[in-house]
C-alpha cells in the first residue's frame, strides 16, 4: 500500500522499501513506496529483509531506479543513481501512525505532567502588561504502549481563573433491600420480600409471537453453582416514583440485592448470541461484580425464553424476548410504586451533573451496536431499562443521539446486543458506566454530555453517521473526546472513523475497545494514537466468560489520565508490536504514584472455577 508525502515525512528515518513494480528510470516519489508500520510483521514472516535499505528521507530528493524492481524491494545504494548521504530526518514526536496500517496500530502511552497551576507575570513597565501561563505542560515519557492498550498518568493544567461549578440537574435514587423472592401467585413487596407472579412470564410470551416459552426461576446466594443457557442481559429493577417525571430527573426507586437475568435459545436449542455464548454453570461463566454484572450476595431471578427457530440472528427474535420479559419486570415496578410509596428507603442518594465552567469540556461517545439481526439498543424508555416509549437505534438510522449523564445512569439504554460474551455492555452496565461515573465526579474537566451512536452494518451507512458525529462534536467546543465501543471486529470500522472525524477537527480523542490478542483493530488512522484496552483476559481473548473485558473503573481512570496529557499536549509514544500487560501495570503504578492514589484492579477469568468450555479453549 503505498504511502503520501505526510506519511513519508514522519517516517523519513525508516527504510525504504518499494510498494510495487517500479521500471528502470522512475523518479521515486511517495507513492512509489510501502507503508513502514507493516514492516515488522513482513520481516517476521520472511518476506521482507531491510539489511542495508536507505532511509526514505534520503531518497526522496529526486532519486531515480538504475534498473527495474519488483514489489517489496528495499532500496539501496546499489539501484538507484544518487542519494543523500548526509540527509538525517528530523526526529518525530514518538505517536503511532495508523493512517494506512493494518490492525491493532494505535496504542499510546502519555506521560506524567507536572504539577497543575498557572503562572503570572506582570511586568510593571509598559501597559503593565499581564501574562498567564498553564504550568506543569511538561513531563517524562512513560514506557511505550502495547497495541490499543494503556494509559498514562497525567494532571490536567489548571483554569486561568476559578469559576464557580453550576449544578445543571439532580436525581434521587430510593434503595430498597430484597432479601428475599418468591415466585407464586402475586407480586408485590412485603418488608423485604419481593412476590412475582410467575404467569406474567407466560402472558408476555403468548403477546409476542416469536416467543413459544418464558419461564421464571431464581439463583440465590446459597447456591450459585447452577446451569444456565447463555444470558442475553442483566437489568437492574428500578422505576420512576412518579411516572410523569423522566429519566434523569425527579425520584428512581431501585430493588437492591435482586436483578433480571435474560436468557434465551431456539426451539432447537441454539443459543441466543454471536460471536460466542456463556451457557454453563453461570459461576463459571460470569466475572461477578464487573459493572454490567452480577454482584455476589445478590438474588438472581432468570427469565429464560425459547423463541421460534432460526429467528435468533433477526432483530425480531431478541426483540420479542426482551418485550415478554418486560411484561414481568412492569408488574414489579408497578409494585414498586404502590407498595413502596411509604416505606423508607434503606438507603438514599442523590446524583448531580456539575458544571465546570473555565475546566476543559469533555464529551463522552458511546458507540453502540445497530448492524441489524441481534444488534440493536432500547434508547430513552419510560422507565430504566423497560421497553415502553423507547425506539430503537436501528430504526431512527443509527445517527447519535445526545444524552445528559443522569440519563444514561438512569438506564436510558435497553441492551438487546448479543454478541461475544466477554465485552458485551449489557443494561446494567449503562446503568453503572464507570467512564461517566468517573468523569462526572472529576473536578479537573466539564462533562458536558453523552453521545450515543449507532454501528450500522453497510460501510457507506458507517462513514455517513461518523460525519454527523464529527460535525455534532465540533458544534459543542469541547476540548476533548472520549469514544468507548464494545465488542470487535465489524465495529472498529466505524469506532476508529468517529476518532478520525473529532481528531481531525483539532480535538484530542482517546478509544477504548476490548483489543488485546483476538480483538485487534481491524483498521486505524493517525488520529487513534490514545487508545485503551479494555482486556481483562489472561490469554487477550474473547474467553465466552461474561463481562470479562467491559470497559472497568480501572479502565476510566487511565483514560482520564491520558485525554488530561494529549489535551495537555503532552507526548504520546507509539504502540508495542504485540499485547503485553506489563504496559497496562506500569501505566497503573505511574497514575497511582502522580495522584497519590490506589487503583483496585479487577480479578481475570482465573479467579472462577475452571468451566469445561474453557479447558477445551486452553487444551
Amino acid at each position: 500500500m503505498s504511502i503520501t508525502a505526510e506519511t513519508a515525512k514522519q517516517h523519513a528515518n525508516d527504510p525504504a522499501v518499494l510498494c510495487c513494480r517500479a521500471e528502470e528510470g522512475t523518479v521515486l516519489e511517495p507513492a512509489n513506496f510501502e507503508d513502514p508500520a507493516i514492516f515488522p510483521d513482513l520481516i517476521d514472516s520472511g518476506l521482507l529483509n531491510v539489511d542495508g535499505a536507505l532511509k526514505l528521507g534520503q531518497v526522496l530528493n529526486g532519486s531515480k531506479l538504475t534498473k527495474t524492481v519488483d514489489s517489496l524491494t528495499p532500496i539501496t545504494a546499489d539501484i538507484v543513481d544518487k542519494y543523500d548521504a548526509d540527509e538525517v530526518a528530523e526526529e518525530e514526536a514518538p505517536v503511532a501512525e495508523a493512517e494506512e496500517a493494518p490492525a491493532a496500530v494505535a496504542a499510546p502511552v502519555a506521560p506524567v505532567a507536572a504539577a497543575a497551576g498557572t503562572i503570572k507575570l506582570h511586568i510593571g513597565e509598559g501597559k503593565n502588561i499581564d501574562i498567564e501561563l498553564p504550568a506543569g505542560l511538561g513531563g517524562s515519557v512513560v514506557a511505550p504502549a502495547q497495541a490499543v492498550a494503556t494509559a498514562a498518568p497525567a494532571v490536567a493544567a489548571a483554569p486561568v481563573e476559578e469559576h464557580t461549578e453550576t449544578v445543571l440537574r439532580e436525581m434521587t435514587r430510593k434503595h430498597y433491600k430484597i432479601n428475599k423472592v418468591v415466585l407464586g401467585d402475586e407480586t408485590k413487596i412485603e418488608g423485604d420480600t419481593l412476590y412475582v407472579r410467575k404467569s406474567a412470564a407466560t402472558e408476555g410470551a403468548e403477546a409476542q409471537k416469536l416467543v413459544q416459552s418464558l419461564e421464571l426461576s431464581l439463583i440465590t446466594p446459597d447456591n450459585y453453582h447452577v446451569y444456565t443457557e447463555t444470558v442475553m442481559d442483566i437489568q437492574p429493577i428500578a422505576t420512576k416514583a412518579d411516572s410523569d417525571m423522566g429519566l434523569g430527573e425527579g425520584v428512581t426507586q431501585v430493588l437492591d440485592g435482586v436483578v433480571m437475568v435474560v436468557t434465551g435459545v431456539t426451539e432447537e436449542g441454539v443459543q441466543v448470541g454471536e460471536f460466542g455464548s456463556s451457557e454453563g454453570y453461570i459461576d463459571e461463566n460470569m466475572m461477578w461484580g464487573r459493572p454490567g454484572a452480577v454482584d455476589k450476595g445478590e438474588i438472581m431471578i432468570v427469565a429464560h425464553a425459547v423463541i421460534d427457530n432460526l429467528k435468533n440472528m433477526e432483530r425480531p427474535g431478541p426483540i420479542a424476548v426482551h418485550t415478554a420479559v418486560d411484561h414481568v419486570v412492569s408488574e414489579i415496578r408497578e409494585a414498586m410504586r404502590r407498595d413502596l410509596k411509604d416505606v423508607t428507603p434503606s438507603e438514599e442518594q442523590t446524583l448531580k451533573q456539575t458544571r465546570h465552567p473555565g475546566k476543559k469540556k469533555v464529551v463522552i461517545v458511546k458507540e453502540i451496536m445497530g448492524q441489524g439481526a441481534m444488534h440493536d439498543n432500547f434508547l430513552f424508555p419510560n422507565d430504566p431499562v423497560g421497553v415502553l416509549g423507547a425506539k430503537p437505534n436501528v430504526d431512527l438510522g443509527n445517527v447519535p443521539v445526545m444524552a445528559n449523564p443522569l440519563e444514561v445512569l438512569d438506564g436510558c439504554i435497553h441492551a438487546l446486543t448479543c454478541i461475544g460474551p466477554a465485552s458485551k455492555e449489557m443494561s446494567r452496565h449503562y446503568w453503572r458506566e464507570p467512564l461517566v461515573v468517573e468523569a462526572v465526579h472529576d473536578e479537573d474537566i466539564d462533562v458536558v454530555g453523552v453521545i450515543f451512536v449507532g454501528s450500522p452494518q453497510a460501510n457507506s451507512d458507517k462513514f455517513y453517521v461518523s460525519r454527523r458525529l464529527g460535525q455534532m462534536v465540533e458544534s459543542m467546543g469541547v476540548d476533548g473526546a472520549f469514544v468507548t465501543t464494545e465488542g470487535f471486529g465489524n465495529n472498529h470500522v466505524d469506532f476508529t472513523s468517529h476518532i478520525e472525524q473529532i481528531g481531525k477537527r483539532g480535538i484530542p480523542v482517546v478509544g477504548f475497545s476490548f483489543c488485546a490478542v483476538q480483538g485487534a483493530l481491524v483498521t486505524g488512522n493517525k488520529y487513534c494514537d490514545a487508545m485503551i484496552d479494555n482486556n481483562k483476559s489472561m490469554s487477550g481473548i474473547e474467553n465466552e466468560v461474561l463481562a470479562c473485558n467491559t470497559l472497568c473503573t480501572e479502565d476510566a481512570i487511565r483514560g482520564l489520565a491520558m485525554l488530561k496529557a494529549k489535551m495537555a499536549g503532552e507526548e504520546i509514544k507509539a504502540p508495542e508490536r504485540a499485547y503485553n500487560v506489563n504496559v497496562k501495570n506500569n501505566n497503573v503504578e505511574l497514575i497511582e504514584k502522580a495522584t497519590g492514589t490506589k487503583i483496585d484492579l479487577v480479578e481475570n477469568e482465573q479467579s472462577l472455577p475452571i468451566s469445561e468450555k474453557r479447558k477445551e479453549k486452553y487444551d
